[in-house]
């Protein structure tokens, strides 16, 4: 009994944030949820199969998925390295580096955008300066792979500060240890070093994937909403002067959630895959 009233003030701590998780979070949720099933006076899956029938939304979760892949492996491959290398340096360097990462990763938006424009647009600093040296041709950085790069940027810090913590786990004596036994370094990696680190590295990959599947007001203004993304779609749908339409938007943000489940449950398969492969 006595145990039971001491859990009352903990319980009583929770109730701000649990009113507040399912104002922001899950009422929305439930909001989007309900209007994707209505078209008109009635309700029908009619907004999903308009959806998947039409080219021009399935090439929109194509490019969204195309650019949130590949800018987060190479986000995640460039921060590994960069947060490996981290741990043999100066403590004064790798404080500066962190710094910076955690301010760069949240330059996002129109700044970013802008940036971009100047470094690498058509007749940006960079491109200008590459041209001249014969190293590129042409650089379109209002097409996919333009936007795969701008997302990279946006990926490494992110990837940087998720990943820098997780090598603690590894410790010095396990690498001497495999040393001594006559491992090698590949050896040390890959029965030693990957095992431990896969949790961190499939969970920082997911949440690269979160971060560009969702990402919108730096593509926004770096194409002016002609670029054929998720995030776009939905909000021309939402404001657009054209076609106006908040339920298929709707109907659009649910696919876009059913993406991230999707992910999340490959994610935790893999997650229980590694663990009794380590076991």
């Amino acid at each position: 009994m006595r145990a039971a009233l001491r859990k009352w003030p903990a319980l009583l701590c929770l109730v701000p944030f649990a009113v507040f998780f399912f104002a922001f979070q899950i009422a929305p949720l439930l909001w989007v949820a309900i209007n994707s099933l209505i078209v008109g006076d009635s309700w029908s899956l009619a907004n999903f199969a308009k959806i998947f029938s039409s080219k021009f939304y399935l090439q929109s979760i194509k490019h969204s998925l195309q650019i949130a892949f590949w800018s987060s492996l190479f986000g995640i491959v460039i921060a590994i390295l960069g947060s490996y290398s981290l741990r043999q340096v100066d403590s004064k360097l790798r404080d500066f580096v962190m710094a910076f990462s955690n301010m760069t990763s949240n330059f996002a938006g129109v700044p970013l955008a802008f940036a971009f424009i100047i470094l690498l647009g058509f007749n940006g600093a960079l491109t200008l300066m590459l041209k001249q040296a014969g190293l590129i041709e042409d650089f379109n950085l209002y097409s996919k792979t333009g936007l795969i790069v701008l997302y990279t940027y946006f990926q490494i810090p992110l990837g940087v500060l998720l990943l820098y913590p997780a090598f603690d786990a590894l410790r010095q004596d396990w690498r001497e240890s495999a040393q001594l036994l006559g491992a090698n370094t590949w050896d040390f990696w890959r029965h030693i070093g990957l095992p431990v680190l896969t949790p961190a590295l499939l969970g920082t990959f997911v949440i690269l994937l979160a971060n560009a599947l969702g990402a919108y007001a730096t593509v926004y203004y770096l194409t002016t909403g002609n670029f054929n993304v998720m995030p776009i779609r939905i909000a021309g749908l939402v404001a657009g002067d054209i076609s106006l339409d908040p339920n298929l938007a709707s109907a659009l943000a649910m696919v876009l959630v059913g993406l991230m489940a999707l992910i999340t449950v490959v994610h935790q398969w893999l997650l229980r895959r590694s663990h009794r492969h380590a076991r």
